[in-house]
């Protein structure tokens, strides 16, 4: 975890308006917006690299309810289009949603099938190497 955090932090990319990372007391508040416990990984990268911009994803936020990452917006758009609601969206991509379960396993959910795929990461940091140092 520690190898995959500091290596997106050598790789955020500068942007004119850099992302702030949320506090425990915001994550507390989303729960309560949308309703479920958020996973511990999921918890832990909110917290600590949720402010890193790089490669052509773009991971849920937290900090700025303004933002089209935002995750209690973007939960609620990947519901509405059928992802099942006791998985957090980690990431949209296209029509496609990275989801975490309540184990802290990351899922794929395919927007044109309408189901989850076989793809399946152990974890959120393991998705991170894997997914989005890769992007």
């Amino acid at each position: 975890m520690e190898e995959v955090i500091e290596q997106l932090r050598e790789l955020n990319e500068p942007v004119p308006v850099p992302l702030e990372l949320p506090d425990e007391e915001t994550l507390v508040e989303i729960q309560e917006q949308i309703l479920i416990h958020l996973p511990f990984e999921l918890r832990e990268f909110l917290l600590k690299v949720s402010d890193v911009v790089y490669g052509r994803l773009e991971p849920v936020t937290a900090a700025d309810p303004q933002s089209h990452t935002y995750l209690p917006e973007v939960t609620s758009v990947a519901w509405d289009l059928g992802v099942p609601r006791d998985l957090v969206p980690l990431c949209q991509d296209g029509r496609n949603y990275y989801v975490v379960d309540v184990e802290g396993q990351v899922l794929l959910w395919d927007g044109d099938e309408g189901e989850l795929t076989d793809e399946v990461w152990d974890s959120v940091w393991h998705w991170c190497r894997d997914v989005w140092l890769e992007s």
